[in-house]
């Protein structure tokens, strides 16, 4: 039998008054708790008088809410087997490498055969800060990013690591290619970066209310001749300091240099992609303080196939390496 989404409709009544959205569709049926009700108000399934607001918003009364709740083939996750490419492992956490077209958590679409389905597989218990549908999780990757992740064993070994990361210890970098020829040798891009409010699954430079402060710094690696069919490439080391949805994407086209093969913010037709069919983004660095040990733990990932082999086609229009890198491809 086919799953029905379950839909609401409430009109908010004067004890309501002055309360933020994700806490007043938390109290409504159907909704188990208020991260569930952010969830669906980030997801675009909750509508004010039939627009979208953020969830800070504070209903009034009178306003008229519609909840839409996706309908999910069973809310019991499943361990399945699928092959985990682990770098490194103890008793707190493992790091692994994740594979292009590999979906981190379950969500709306892809409620089986992602990264926490997987991990489910390979033991049942690890940290669960982040909510059932999300064990272990520290950070994530998108579907089509790969390489570095480290995924947290522990309640203790998760609320350390994610502390890491929102006082900016951990250190993650991407290596990134990117459309046209970036002149200065290092940038820093620090734009607020919230929803399209013409496509909730979108992501965009904005200073609308329901944006986020985001920074990404980047360091030119090497340069490309434009070609017959491109304007040339640059690639970059990435660095985020904050954590945002699709950030080095949307980061990276703000300055008019979008990411090689993103189907979603990127530019050009297949010959100026070289027919790559998903972003040449990879988190190939990633550095931080063991939550027991107290050790500097750094990983180093090196290009998947599929990017390597674009890397390899555009060699002979290398301009030189810079001194970054030279440092880091060697």
């Amino acid at each position: 039998m086919k799953s029905i989404n379950k839909q609401f409709e409430y009109v908010v009544d004067d004890e309501f008054i002055g309360l933020r959205l994700d806490a007043f569709v938390a109290t409504c049926e159907g909704v188990v708790s208020r991260s569930a009700a952010s969830k669906l108000i980030e997801h675009g399934d909750v509508l004010v008088n039939g627009r979208s607001y953020p969830k800070r918003y504070m209903v009034k009364a009178g306003d008229v809410v519609s909840i839409e709740i996706p309908a999910s083939p069973s809310s019991e996750l499943i361990a399945e087997e699928i092959p985990l490419d682990i770098r490194y492992e103890d008793d707190d956490l493992i790091v692994l490498s994740k594979q292009a077209g590999l979906v981190v958590h379950p969500a709306h679409g892809h409620w089986s055969g992602t990264l926490v389905n997987a991990l489910l597989a390979h033991q049942k218990e690890w940290g669960t800060q982040q909510g059932e549908d999300r064990l272990g999780l520290v950070h994530r990757l998108d579907k089509d990013t790969s390489g570095l992740m480290v995924v947290a064993k522990t309640d203790e070994a998760q609320i350390d690591l994610q502390e890491q990361i929102r006082v900016r210890e951990m250190d993650r970098r991407y290596l990134a290619l990117v459309h046209g020829w970036i002149a200065p040798d290092s940038g820093t891009i620090d734009a607020p970066i919230g929803r399209d409010p013409r496509d909730r699954l979108l992501m965009r430079v904005t200073d609308a209310k329901n944006s986020r402060g985001a920074i990404t710094t980047f360091r030119v690696l090497e340069r490309f001749e434009a070609g017959r069919y491109d304007n040339g490439f640059t690639l970059v080391e990435c660095k985020l300091y904050t954590g945002r949805t699709h950030q080095i994407r949307v980061h990276m086209d703000y300055i008019h240099h979008p990411v090689v093969g993103d189907p979603v913010y990127g530019r050009g037709n297949d010959r100026a992609n070289h027919n790559l069919k998903r972003q040449f983004l990879h988190s190939y660095y990633l550095s931080f303080e063991h939550p027991s040990m107290g050790e500097i733990m750094t990983f180093k990932d090196g290009l998947p196939s599929d990017l390597q082999a674009i890397y390899d086609a555009i060699e002979i229009d290398s301009t030189g390496r810079t001194e970054a890198g030279e440092e880091v491809l060697g």
